[in-house]
């Protein structure tokens, strides 16, 4: 019938079917006030479940609506015949928060269209981080310039992610060269700090709070190294957005406000964090305007001073001094030793476009062992969150985590065999492990690999001249380790918590040392040319978005847009470079849009589901159309950003 080929035809652009419609209408009506006199006249039992064609991905904050089980089109149809589903249809339409609404054109779950601009483009997590991009590039600023300029700005509006006491990773596409550069700014640990402190305590990991997971802080040095190679405008210029709105105040975002407030309550005790970040005593609300005067004297600081005002005069003073002050071991040699590192970035290629990580210390190369695992599966075919395409990807990324969790570590300190793990022979040898009927409860590791959950900002920055930069900053765990040393602004990171305590292992702890990294930048390129600039924010999620944003544009057709919007897998509780191994085979969750009936078939796989809520991360996006010369930006709506252009 005409309505049975409409509904294929729907379904097949991402339109959810009438069944999960009535269901959701059914899940609705029974959370009104009238429900119990509602359910006698409408007794349709539902459960819980998610679809991949009706639901697009989890919010953090405000009103989310669920979604309910399908059964078949014709008992949902004769039942709102007989129960008297008109009422309670005009009832569901009108009562706010009852469901998204609908587009009138591209998929169901997208949020919004992508921006399309000719001369720059910048997408970034808050909307007044985007907007001081695209101010920066309209004064003749590069793309460099102003990603630093948003990042400044995050950094006061988004502590619960980054600030200048945390480390970054950037990727810059160079139009002049035509190639692709990359620069590693994590810092390393103290270097009067041993090991044999740790096993002297009795410690199994290194804790999340306080001065012990402390390293230097590379944001700043960061900063700096990308200006003197890219930058076009003063430094003076490229921070100025970030003091005004310092001094001024500005208006804390919905997202960021729920983080805040958890943060803070954990925080609260945590030398000096109270005095710069609990005005009054609390956490700002949605709305509050907040000032951060010590960020903005920082900050002037480092406008006439350089990077050596932050790593040799009176800040990292100011840092050494408290963190001694407290029991810590961060020096002012420490910073004073500090330098970030080009390094050269990795690819693979997959469907024809070649996609760019960032080397270890990083996890930006599980990403591609998990493409080159993937590669030979036809998911085009296969369908967008159809059991099979959830199932190899839910494998291919416990097995590359396998390789995260062991071979995964500064290579100063060990022989990283990058190549190899990357190679399309080693993912083919790999590969013969994936059963594509059941899940595995454990994986080896693939190589010899001993010595014989947090927040992050992400954005991306596009300029006139075709030069474009991905880049990713994080304290780690939301404000980091919870110490602000007085009148700087900030809070150091807790990123020394990614060591390994056990002996012999590549991300063991030793002075001096990187550790192992989650905050990770991507890059695409199609023929040598740019195609497309994004990341996803959150720890372990990272390289699994990396994946899901490439499969969703290369093999499901999805915008840059809706492959971001599209609901998220994420799995958990895979073998860990801080020493913890998988042997029960981790936990999968799914984001609202993914079915009843997929979660049994996965269950029937053997794969276990535990909630994880907030942990599907954060996405921007730019995409370069090199026929057109023209740019798309794309900002999910997990997080408060946005994307402009101009």
């Amino acid at each position: 019938m005409w309505w049975e080929t409409r509904g294929r035809m729907l379904q097949k652009h991402g339109v959810a079917p009438i069944e999960q419609r009535l269901d959701r209408l059914a899940a609705f009506v029974g959370r009104l006030p009238i429900a119990a006199a509602t359910r006698r006249a409408f007794p349709i039992s539902c459960s819980t479940v998610y679809s991949a064609e009706a639901g697009r991905g989890d919010r953090r904050s405000g009103e989310i609506p669920t979604l309910y089980g399908p059964s078949q089109f014709e008992e949902h149809f004769q039942m709102a015949l007989c129960r008297g589903v008109c009422l309670i249809t005009v009832l569901f339409f009108t009562i706010p928060g009852g469901t998204a609404g609908d587009r009138p054109s591209g998929r169901d779950f997208a949020t919004r269209s992508e921006v399309i601009a000719r001369h720059g483009m910048a997408a970034t997590s808050q909307p007044l981080a985007t907007m001081t991009a695209l101010e920066i590039l309209r004064k003749g600023g590069s793309a460099t310039d102003a990603a630093i300029a948003a990042n400044a700005v995050l950094a006061l509006m988004e502590p619960t992610g980054c600030g200048l006491g945390g480390d970054l990773f950037a990727m810059v596409w160079d139009s002049d060269s035509e190639q692709l550069y990359g620069l590693n700014g994590s810092g390393r640990s103290p270097r009067d700090l041993t090991l044999q402190h740790f096993t002297d305590q009795g410690l199994k990991q290194i804790p999340a709070r306080g001065v012990m997971p402390l390293s230097v802080p590379g944001c700043v040095d960061g900063w700096f190294a990308l200006h003197k190679r890219f930058g076009r405008l003063p430094m003076e210029d490229v921070l100025a957005p970030a003091i005004r709105y310092a001094e001024e105040g500005f208006p804390v975002s919905e997202v960021i406000a729920m983080y805040w407030k958890i943060g803070g309550n954990a925080l609260r005790d945590q030398p000096g964090f109270a005095d710069v970040f609990l005005p009054g005593g609390r956490a700002p609300e949605k709305g509050d305007v907040f000032r951060n005067p010590g960020l903005a004297a920082t900050l002037r600081t480092l406008s006439s001073g350089g990077r050596d005002a932050f790593y040799t005069g009176r800040v990292a003073e100011t840092i050494a001094d408290f963190v001694k002050q407290h029991g810590g071991w961060l020096s002012a040699e420490d910073l004073a030793l500090h330098r970030s590192e080009w390094v050269a970035p990795v690819s693979v290629r997959y469907r024809g476009v070649d996609v760019w990580e960032l080397p270890p210390n990083g996890q930006g190369i599980a990403a591609l062992q998990m493409l080159n695992l993937l590669e030979s599966a036809e998911m085009a075919e296969i369908g967008f969150g159809s059991p099979l395409h959830v199932h190899l990807f839910v494998e291919a990324k416990k097995l590359a985590f396998e390789d995260r969790a062991r071979l995964y570590a500064d290579p100063q300190f060990a022989d990283i065999p990058v190549e190899r793990l990357i190679s399309k022979e080693y993912a083919a040898e790999r590969l013969k492990l994936l059963d594509r009927n059941q899940a595995a409860a454990r994986y080896p590791v693939g190589l010899p690999h001993s010595l014989e959950e947090g927040d992050t900002i992400y954005l991306t920055v596009a300029d006139s001249d075709r030069n474009m930069v991905s880049l990713i900053q994080s304290n780690y765990r939301g404000f980091g380790s919870g110490i602000c040393p007085p009148g700087l602004g900030f809070c150091l990171q807790n990123r020394g918590e990614l060591f390994d305590l056990q002996q012999g292992r590549f991300n063991t702890y030793a002075p001096g040392k990187r550790p192992f990294h989650t905050i990770i930048p991507a890059f695409a390129t199609r023929d040598g040319k740019p195609f497309l600039s994004f990341g996803v924010m959150g720890g372990a999620t990272q390289p699994q978005g990396h994946v899901q944003i490439i499969m969703n544009v290369l093999d499901f057709g999805m915008n840059i847009q809706e492959a971001g919007d599209a609901p998220r897998i994420l799995h958990s509780g895979s073998s860990e470079p801080t020493g913890e191994q998988m042997l029960d085979g981790g936990t999968v969750d799914l984001e609202s849009g993914f079915s009843a009936g997929l979660r049994e078939e996965l269950t029937k796989r053997g794969h276990r589901f535990k909630p994880a809520p907030g942990q599907f991360g954060g996405y921007q996006g730019i995409m370069y159309d090199s026929e057109r010369d023209v740019y798309f930006g794309a900002s999910e709506s997990r997080k408060d950003g946005m994307a402009a252009g101009y």
